[in-house]
This record gives C-alpha cells, structure tokens and sequence, in this order.
C-alpha cells in the first residue's frame, strides 16, 4: 500500500493528513501558527515535526512508506522563500518527492476540477490563486491591506474600528461593534479605545470579524455594510486572477475558501455580484472540504498518482478525521 501527506500550513492553525492510495485518511495531526513571518522558520519547523508526527502515530506508518508529500504554506509566497521552506520540510527526513507551495493553492487543488479555476481564500487574511488548463498561473501579493488587498479576518477588523471611530466622531450613526470592541480590549470608553490602538497598547485579531458577522446577521447597518465590502474585495481577487489567467470569459470555477464565507450569503452575494459581472459564465462554489485536501493531491501528483481519482474518498474521510 502507498501513503502520501499533504499539510495545510496556516497562520493560525496547522493540519497535516496522510491518506492511502484508494484515498482513505488513515492519520492526523494538528498543530498552530506557522507562518514564517509571525513564527520564523524554527517555528514553522516545530508546527510541521509536531503535526506530522501526530499523523504518524495516528496511522502507523513509517516515513519510508510515505511515497510524496505536498506542503501549501502561509508565508510561502515568493520564489525566494521556496529554499528556505524546503530547508524546513527536510527535518521531517521523508526519502520521498515532495513539493511546497503557498497555501493559497490548496483550496485550488482541493475544490475546483482538476485543480483548474481560482480560489479565493478568506481566513485570517486573505489570498487568491489561479491556474489555467494551459498551467498558466496568477496570484495576487498575499499581504493584505499594504496592497490594498482586502476581505480577511485582520482586513474587517479594522474597517470595523474605522467605522467605530466614524461613529464616535458623529461622521456616521452609532454601531453596536462600538461595544463589542470595548469589551475586547477592556477600554472604558471611545477616548481610550482611540488612545490604546493610537500608541499600540491594544492590538485587532482576526476572530474579531467573526463578531463583526454576528452583528451583521443581527442587523446592525455598519457591520453589514463591512461584510458587503468585504465581500466585494474579494469578489475584486478572483476577477484579477481570472484576468490574469485569460478565463474571465470562461466557465471558471471559483474556488471561495476559509472561515470568513461562514458569513454565507451576506458575504458571497456581494462577491458574486462583482464576479458575474467581469466574468459573466463563473461558477462560484464553497470549498467542500479541509484546505489539507489539497496538499495532498499535491503530494500525489509528485509521486505521478492521480489524486482526482480519489478526491472524494479523500474529502470524505479528510472530514470525518478532521472534525473527529
């Protein structure tokens, strides 16, 4: 029997699965943050020797039956950062192929046809990744705000303080997200809110967006006034990869991925609106199953094993093992 890994390396969580050749998961492994930027390459190191030795010990395989590995890593993001992530995956001491991409290619592989389309990744940033029949690739930068790219977690927490400060300022109507940020940091008021985030004493997360929908899906106007915008951002990074592949004009597929579309439709109308719009015959679907799915199919395309053959099986016990 052949087994292959694939890990999904985020910047908040760690997932790392092996699977067998009919595409039955048979181990798994989590761990935390490993993005480079925020954990430096010894803590990318450690997320990937402890999720994948969780896996391990789960299946009972030995590393020499492992026959390719696919990593898709937060923070892999240009041609100079593919050395020293390799570096990184060799103190796992697997004999076998394997090959490292950015994360955002796994939602790629995992949902759409083949592996063909873009997927647009929405968690505690943001990220969009396409590809064409010919292999033709596009991507955006994958750093956020400081490239006016928007739509994640950290991007809607702070239009969420932007907005908050419009209301107390008398620009805007007041918004419950005054006091869901209050009692995050503790401040006692709108004054020493504006004074901790102005001299960094309090500092925005990602999660806080998920209480930002929580207020939109209570119907508070400035959080679902975020949550649109957001979703037109993002709506805004599949049409530029489309472009940038030449499928603007196809049936694409796009791929929307991570926790930020739990929003539902508050936050895919919006994207879908801006999508059909510059591609008209696009077909947007939710990601069906971990992101970790794809890096294993990557992992079997390096072993030439064609991963799509089982892509159900995998996604199908990928769930059951992940959410077990």
């Amino acid at each position: 029997m052949k087994y292959f890994l694939g890990i999904d390396v985020g910047s908040s969580k760690t997932h790392a699965v092996i699977v067998d050749e009919t595409g039955r998961c048979v181990g798994f492994g989590s761990a935390g943050a490993g993005n480079h930027q925020g954990v430096g390459y010894d803590g990318l190191e450690h997320v990937l020797r402890q999720s994948f030795e969780a896996a391990r010990q789960m299946s009972r395989v030995d590393k020499v039956q492992i026959v390719g590995a696919g990593f898709g890593v937060a923070g892999c993001d240009f041609p100079s950062d593919r050395e020293p992530h390799l570096q990184a995956i060799s103190s796992l001491e697997l004999s076998c192929p394997v090959e490292v991409v950015n994360d955002g290619v796994n939602g790629l592989l995992a949902g759409a046809t083949r592996g063909i389309g873009v997927n647009v990744t929405a968690g505690s940033s943001n990220n969009c990744r396409g590809k064409n029949k010919a292999g033709r690739e596009g991507r955006i930068v994958g750093n956020g705000a400081t490239f006016g790219e928007y739509g994640g977690g950290i991007e809607i927490a702070a239009k969420a303080l932007q907005v908050i400060n419009h209301a107390w300022i008398k620009r805007a109507p007041p918004t419950t997200l005054t006091k869901v940020l209050l009692e995050y940091t503790g401040a006692k008021d709108e004054l020493e809110l504006m004074e901790g985030f102005s001299k960094d004493y309090f500092h925005l997360a990602p999660f806080l967006a998920m209480e930002v929908m929580r207020a939109a899906r209570e119907g508070d106007m400035a959080a679902r006034g975020i949550i649109r915008w957001a979703g037109e951002e993002l709506g805004w990074l599949a049409v530029a990869v489309a472009r940038q592949i030449e499928m603007e004009n196809d049936e694409v597929e796009i791929i929307q991925s991570g926790s930020v579309f739990e929003a539902g439709e508050l936050i895919s109308g919006p994207m879908s609106q801006v999508v059909l719009k510059h591609c008209p015959r696009a077909k947007l679907k939710r990601l069906d199953g971990p992101p970790v799915v794809g890096a294993v199919i990557l992992g079997m395309e390096q072993a030439h094993f064609d991963g799509y053959a089982v892509r159900d099986s995998i996604v199908r016990t990928a769930k059951e093992i992940v959410s077990g």
